[in-house]
């Protein structure tokens, strides 16, 4: 071989290497989320524990390789974001991303996700236009999305007698789609929005929102925003004396946001999750361990990741292959069964289907201990809890 061969079969080999190398190196899963920011305490390290709780499970490898579980912040910020996952994507081989926490960051992330032919499950990210106008064919919105946690408990509310409504929202894609999915469901059984008030996300001072919304006097105050900001106006609804003719209703409240206020502030207040550590033996069994790991009992947001993780390594193993095609295949074939979700399953537009429960946050009185917060009042059926594909904007969908 001539010295010109020579310098081309170098090239050959230096190129080649780093693909069998990859081949044959760990499997990357990518926990993108909130880890400094106002949705800490509801999402951050927590579901990075339940990724790494969910791999070790598995058993640590799949397909021959071992399983890794990286995590990053994104700081609420749409461009951050995205610069860490094209990074895992591009450089440091990761195969999927799942949690994205705030919708914001996850409209970003889906459409490079969708260029790079990559996976990406939703666990803490919520609007239901990831499954609907945005849709992309390898998402799935895992865990919630603003429909499931307005339809039901909405009309529920305009049923019970709370036939007139006033919004509080955070101004960004989230408060929106809570606002707009909760509203529908409201005016669609006959009750009325009378009022809604835009606040910025991150915000301290409530007091102002609260005494709009009790000037209005509707009988239901809506809260359509999250973690921070929720903790903030339901101890200005205590702080202003919002008053039992008014029922305040937290369309996103997790189990920490009501650990954090503590059941004198939170009592009577409904919110909708689709799991509650409480709810069986299984159930209790998988908390206790996160509990003992965390500090912290476990609501939807991290028992979803864990869920998540555990079906994507499934289907890893169903399809031979880490392809990001054949493995949403496999994940939408395979039935999803853990702690979380009996026989649930990935619907064409990338929503998984399972039941949704109404809760009422318990009287001090009524509670046994830490933790014991809510009863519950109300069980929305998987399919109810979806919005029919005959509404869908999914471009995927045939109409």
């Amino acid at each position: 071989m001539n010295k010109f061969g020579l310098v081309i079969a170098a090239a050959v080999v230096m190129f080649a290497a780093p693909a069998v190398a990859a081949d044959d190196g760990p499997i990357k899963i990518g926990i993108l989320n909130d880890q400094s920011g106002p949705y800490v305490a509801i999402d951050g390290p927590t579901s990075v524990d339940a990724a790494r709780m969910a791999v070790e499970d598995f058993g640590g490898t799949v397909l021959g390789r071992k399983v890794e579980v990286v995590s990053a912040d994104h700081q609420n910020k749409p461009d951050v974001g995205v610069a860490i996952a094209r990074r895992w994507f591009d450089v440091d081989g990761v195969s999927a991303i799942l949690d994205v926490a705030v919708s914001s960051v996850a409209f970003a992330v889906q459409e490079l996700a969708r260029e790079r032919g990559k996976i990406v499950v939703y666990s803490g990210a919520g609007s239901s236009d990831l499954t609907g106008k945005a849709c992309s064919a390898n998402s799935v919105a895992w865990t919630y999305d603003t429909y499931a946690l307005t339809v039901g408990s909405s009309r529920a509310l305009v049923r019970l007698g709370g036939d007139s409504w006033f919004y509080m929202a955070s101004d960004n894609a989230f408060g929106q789609a809570l606002t707009r999915d909760s509203s529908n469901a409201v005016t669609a059984v006959g009750g009325k929005v009378i009022g809604q008030v835009l606040h910025p996300a991150n915000t301290a001072d409530f007091a102002s929102y609260i005494l709009q919304a009790q000037n209005s006097k509707a009988k239901v105050i809506a809260l359509a925003n999250a973690g921070e900001d929720t903790k903030n106006a339901v101890k200005a609804g205590k702080e202003f004396g919002v008053s039992a003719k008014q029922q305040m209703i937290g369309l996103l409240t997790l189990l920490p946001d009501v650990h954090g206020l503590g059941l004198d502030a939170a009592q009577r207040l409904l919110v909708t999750e689709s799991f509650y550590w409480d709810m069986n033996d299984e159930t209790r069994a998988w908390s206790k361990r996160f509990f003992e790991r965390n500090k912290v009992m476990p609501h939807m947001v991290p028992a979803g990741v864990y869920g998540s993780v555990l079906h994507y390594l499934k289907a890893i193993k169903a399809a031979g292959t880490t392809d990001s095609a054949a493995v949403m295949k496999a994940m939408k074939s395979l039935p999803i069964n853990d702690f979380m979700t009996k026989n649930g399953r990935i619907r064409e537009d990338g929503r998984v289907l399972r039941d949704f429960y109404v809760f009422r946050v318990k009287d001090p009185k009524a509670s046994k201990g830490p933790w014991d917060y809510y009863e519950q009042v109300a069980t929305i059926p998987a399919e109810d809890a979806a919005r029919p594909l005959s509404e869908s904007e999914c471009p995927l969908l045939k109409k």
